[in-house]
């Protein structure tokens, strides 16, 4: 797959994510209004045998406004909520400080490499060696690294690191990973609410149910659409998280190609990923819901050393194990030095 595939590819991932979240939140929505409510689109509305019926389903129609607006923000302002999130401060041209001045410098000259605007830089005042980028398109991209990546890299692997950061950018990677990030957060909060409402309003629901079962043939229907929404409500944060960790697996390792493509040096990058690797320690600013933007998983879970499906449904990234030893079987090109800033 080119660059231009793969581009496309993300696009469409993109808006695919997007309805399916859509649709998750509809579902929840609908629940609340058939069960709780009473609404029904099988019986005319004038049939109040059993419950006060509403005309229109109003909860899934607020909660289908809800999903849109918070899909619009996830591609807007999603990028400034992860980065908020992990409370990573913004690096200006003109700073003082000598770490943050030099990453300014490798990011001007990766940028000059590939062609893409340049980013916003931040760093994340964390003692854990990490790397993330963010936003909606190469225009509107952001890297953030932590301070403990500033610490323990040489500048080379810094350049190596940036440069697999900017290859999520060119890729589009940053706009799907990005939304979902934005989403997985939204899927959960809402989760969780409907439960809360589950818990306390059973007696109603239960009422509801009773009524329609009552009449026959057409109450059999109200089985599986509860079961259906049983299941979203209590499996969205579930699903969600494995959404989020299911895309960026294979998108490491093209990032990984990427580095090396753009700095020729692949032996720079694995040098940097050793060191992440040896340092043991989660990277307490980063979430779980945006583990899967960076560069080696935060939370340092098991699952990331192993591969198969279960280690593909379960961890955010592949085992650095494997991400090195594909970057030292890659033939080393001799470079033209990068630009200097």
């Amino acid at each position: 797959m080119n660059l231009h595939e793969q581009q496309q590819a993300n696009r469409r991932k993109t808006l695919a994510v997007i309805v399916a979240f859509v649709v998750l939140i509809a579902i929840l929505g609908f629940g609340l209004d058939y069960y709780y409510l009473g609404f029904d689109p099988w019986v005319p509305p004038n049939d109040r045998s059993f419950l006060p019926r509403p005309a229109r389903p109003y909860v899934t129609l607020i909660f289908l406004g809800l999903a849109c607006y918070w899909s619009l923000w996830s591609l807007y302002g999603g990028d400034q909520a992860v980065l908020d999130s992990a409370m990573a401060v913004r690096v200006y041209p003109g700073t003082w400080h000598p770490q943050r001045k030099d990453l300014l410098n490798v990011v001007e000259e990766l940028t000059i490499a590939s062609g893409l605007p340049l980013p916003r830089v931040y760093v994340v005042g964390d003692s854990d060696p990490n790397a993330f980028a963010t936003g909606r398109d190469p225009a509107h991209a952001s890297i953030a690294v932590t301070q403990g990546l500033l610490d323990k890299l040489n500048r080379e692997e810094l350049q190596a690191v940036i440069a697999h950061e900017m290859s999520h950018i060119r890729n589009y990677d940053v706009r799907l990973m990005t939304v979902i990030a934005a989403l997985v957060g939204a899927a959960v909060l809402l989760s969780d609410w409907v439960q809360r409402c589950m818990r306390g309003g059973i007696g109603v629901a239960a009422e509801a149910s009773q009524g329609a079962l009552t009449r026959g043939l057409k109450g059999l229907t109200r089985a599986p659409l509860l079961l259906l929404w049983l299941g979203t409500a209590f499996l969205a944060p579930v699903i969600a998280q494995v959404l989020a960790m299911a895309v960026s697996r294979e998108r490491e390792y093209l990032a990984d190609a990427g580095s090396a493509e753009l700095t020729h040096h692949p032996e720079a990058l694995a040098s940097a990923l050793k060191k992440i690797e040896m340092d043991f320690a989660p990277t307490r600013s980063m979430k779980r819901g945006t583990a899967h933007l960076c560069i080696a998983d935060p939370l340092g879970r098991k699952s990331g050393f192993k591969e198969g499906f279960w280690a593909d449904l379960l961890a955010t990234h592949p085992p650095m194990a494997n991400r090195i030893s594909k970057l030292l079987r890659m033939p080393r090109e001799t470079p033209a030095p990068l630009p200097e800033v």
